[in-house]
């Protein structure tokens, strides 16, 4: 198949084909007849490629994943990725869930000391929240 039916195929852009084969997470094809002409296997390595992006996996774990796939390596190895993943995501709520717990701190304190007043005055853009 050309490169604007695999894509059609992945659900992704011809552009980002070529920016994977750029970084070396997709091997370009042969050509035949000055065209690029991809396989199944291209097919099933761009799906999990986008699978992968799609569970916000970095560029790097989905080049390790693809390559533990292509392997034929144990499904442990995949699960260990899973896992130190699923750390990095608990970690980032946890972040989000401080930096919302400040946010919402420096809005309710907006709105009982210095609502009114003028921007540069505002406890939302003091240093540390002070007005």
């Amino acid at each position: 198949m050309r490169i604007g039916v695999l894509a059609k195929a992945a659900g992704v852009s011809v552009p980002t084909i070529r920016y994977y084969e750029s970084i070396g997470l997709l091997t370009p094809p042969a050509r035949q007849g000055g065209q690029r002409i991809y396989g199944e296997e291209a097919l099933r390595a761009l799906n999990l490629v986008r699978h992968c992006r799609d569970l916000d996996f970095s560029i790097d774990e989905t080049r390790d994943i693809l390559a533990s796939v292509q392997r034929r390596l144990p499904c442990s190895v995949t699960k260990s990725f899973a896992e130190k993943h699923l750390g990095t995501i608990r970690k980032k709520i946890a972040e989000l869930r401080a930096l919302e717990a400040t946010v919402a701190s420096l809005v309710s304190g907006c709105e009982t000391t210095c609502c009114g007043s003028v921007a540069p005055d505002c406890v939302i853009l003091q240093p540390g929240g002070r007005a």
